[in-house]
């Protein structure tokens, strides 16, 4: 019988990706290794904020070069997964939010997420509204899908990097 209760709960707490929209497509360590060592280097002031964290491999990547890292993940499931490998980690934090909704913090530098085309556009208004909140540029790294009607000021691999200036609306 307890087996039949741990499927249903998996089975919700999957579905809650589903219907939220939030598709889990980890970063390859590789890949991301590769992106932190050539393309974009962080130092110790960086502060980036992984939206859709997933089981937390870049928060890791990123507190390994120095930088603080900040997880934003909806499914209850991957908060308590990355918090469990990063629990000894104190540049690692990893919050249970909408990250499409939730406010950046103040200190982000850098935002990564994984890109699908269907959220691009979402994804580009979240971050165009934080930086204009912030009144200052954001870095912005699309995993897999580029964004549509930006161009990237830097490609690596699977990666674009955008630069997302404030607008400074009359």
């Amino acid at each position: 019988m307890i087996w039949v209760y741990i499927a249903g709960c998996v089975a919700v707490l999957l579905g809650m990706s589903v219907f939220f929209g939030a598709p889990y497509v980890p970063s390859r360590r590789r890949d991301l290794r590769r992106l932190l060592d050539t393309a974009l280097p962080l130092g110790k002031t960086d502060v980036v904020l992984d939206i859709g964290s997933g089981d937390g491999v870049v928060l890791r990547e990123v507190s390994r070069r120095g930088a603080k890292a900040v997880g934003y993940e909806i499914h209850p499931l991957f908060v308590w997964i990355s918090r469990a490998l990063s629990w000894r980690d104190p540049n690692v934090s990893v919050r249970w939010v909408n990250g499409w909704r939730e406010a950046f913090p103040d200190a982000t530098t850098i935002v990564y997420a994984f890109s699908v085309s269907r959220d691009g556009k979402r994804l580009q208004r979240a971050v165009q509204r934080e930086a204009n909140r912030l009144n200052r540029p954001l870095k912005l790294v699309c995993y897999g899908s580029p964004l549509v009607g930006i161009e990237p000021v830097a490609t690596f691999e699977a990666y674009a990097i955008y630069v997302i200036e404030p607008l400074h609306l009359s």
